[in-house]
């Protein structure tokens, strides 16, 4: 016979009730033999030590690409009706053109034109811009063909 004691306890201020109730296991649990299992606990791997894994050595190391020697640079094209492309029309003029030519071109700041100039004209297209003050204080850009 399988007894089951069940326990149930209420708090109400002061006072504590207790109620115990017992009940008796089924002739079919006897008759099967189940019997209620015991608590296991997981197994759990051992903790191991906080230290990062070994590095592995690598085969071979990644070789940087190879660069072109400073002296020679690559001279871009633009496309056709792009902006850099009426830029640099603008510039290869035979008397130059102003900042102000340009800024009414391409719709940019002063600002915008000047750093395309030096950037992108002369440093990414290694073209040579030259820089003229004209008697009227106007300074001029030319890039020469």
């Amino acid at each position: 016979m399988i007894h089951v004691v069940t326990a149930v306890i209420t708090a109400k201020g002061d006072n504590m009730n207790t109620s115990i109730a017992e009940e008796t296991g089924t002739a079919q649990a006897m008759a099967t033999g189940d019997q209620p299992r015991p608590n296991k606990k997981a197994s759990v791997a051992r903790q191991r030590a906080h230290v990062p894994p070994k590095k592995g050595k690598s085969a071979k190391k990644a070789s940087s690409p190879k660069k072109a020697p400073k002296g020679q640079k690559k001279t871009k094209s633009a496309r056709d009706g792009s902006k850099t492309a009426k830029v640099l029309d603008l510039l290869k003029r035979p008397g130059g053109v102003t900042a102000k030519e340009l800024m009414k071109a391409t719709g940019w700041q002063p600002h915008s034109v000047r750093g395309f100039l030096s950037g992108t004209v002369s440093k990414k297209m290694g073209l040579a811009v030259t820089s003229t003050k004209t008697e009227d204080v106007e300074r001029t850009y030319s890039v020469k063909v």
